[in-house]
């Protein structure tokens, strides 16, 4: 059971975190989509090794964004209204990067209900930490190579098949549950195609999915959960990182980083988390908070395990659950 200790808001305070805006909503959702459009067309204007690295980096950075929009979505936080809520946050958030906001939702409220004790589905994201540097430099290795996200797949669709039903039972099943994945890619395929740029659905989409995208969400959910002061601290079981605007560009998009603040007030709306911070902060709860400078010092912390260890495992198996954010 988590000690609570929550922070004081004024009645005005509360009301300001808990409004949420159908505007705002659309902006960000279209913000993610451009982003991802013009490093596409960056690309394709003038190619080059330099150029297809910034592009890989910034699309693999906005289809975490995307998860990070439909995580919203999973909150009720990403539009006022409920049908744009839903069907945006699963039809342009979600299906894209292949996550279902439907299947998300209750999972990752349990998270926060059970937030790093014994029956959180997250805990297994975080509790193998401390791990040891070459550890982790296989993994982010993996990562990179497109290993972790092939293997990842090829679980979700072994698992979506079943084991017990016959081959075209299992083809359906799969079929049932990728769909939507599968037709918002397509999709994707064709208006490349229409541009000119059908290779660039592999190239500019698939690939950085694969690859940057499986690497920041690795050190993302290091930096939210792993290494913390007390997990029966509501201030100290959640981390919040300190990110400059690289970081909040490649690494942390849509305030993903004010994940401490995302705990404490659930009902807010992405773009309010720095609002709670600064509240947080004039009240003096800094002391009290799980707080990082950044993701380099958080990576540091999380990789001091010495090889060998007996007491941590050197390579912590990868979650099998839906988890995104």
């Amino acid at each position: 059971m988590t000690t609570d200790h929550p922070p004081t808001l004024t009645p005005e305070q509360d009301a300001f975190l808990r409004e949420r805006s159908d505007w705002m909503g659309a902006y960000l959702v279209l913000h993610a989509w451009g982003v991802i459009a013009l490093a596409m067309a960056f690309f394709v204007a003038w190619p080059n090794p330099l150029s297809f690295i910034v592009a890989v980096l910034v699309i693999g950075g906005r289809q975490l964004g995307l998860a990070i929009l439909m995580h919203d979505a999973a909150h009720r936080a990403l539009f006022k209204n409920t049908r744009l809520n839903d069907s945006l946050g699963a039809f342009l958030c979600g299906w894209p990067v292949g996550a279902s906001l439907s299947l998300y939702r209750p999972y990752h409220l349990s998270h926060h209900r059970h937030t790093q004790q014994a029956q959180d589905p997250d805990l297994g994201l975080s509790a193998p930490f401390p791990i040891s540097r070459q550890s982790f430099w296989r993994k982010m290795r993996r990562d990179i190579l497109g290993i972790t996200g092939y293997q990842r797949r090829m679980a979700f669709f072994r698992m979506e098949m079943g084991q017990d039903a016959g081959r075209w039972q299992r083809w359906k099943n799969l079929w049932a549950a990728e769909k939507y994945f599968a037709l918002t890619n397509l999709a994707l395929l064709a208006v490349m195609a229409a541009a000119g740029v059908w290779w660039a659905f592999f190239v500019l989409w698939l690939l950085p999915l694969l690859t940057w995208y499986q690497v920041i969400s690795r050190i993302r959910n290091i930096a939210e959960h792993a290494v913390v002061g007390d997990n029966n601290d509501r201030l100290r079981n959640t981390r919040t990182t300190r990110a400059n605007w690289a970081m909040r560009a490649l690494l942390a998009p849509y305030w993903v980083n004010y994940h401490l603040e995302h705990h404490l007030f659930v009902f807010t709306p992405c773009w309010k988390l720095p609002a709670a911070h600064r509240m947080l902060i004039n009240q003096g709860m800094a002391p009290r908070m799980e707080l990082a400078s950044g993701y380099a010092q958080v990576l540091r912390k999380a990789t001091a395990q010495s090889p060998g260890d007996p007491h941590r495992p050197s390579d912590p198996p990868r979650p099998q659950g839906p988890a995104l954010i």
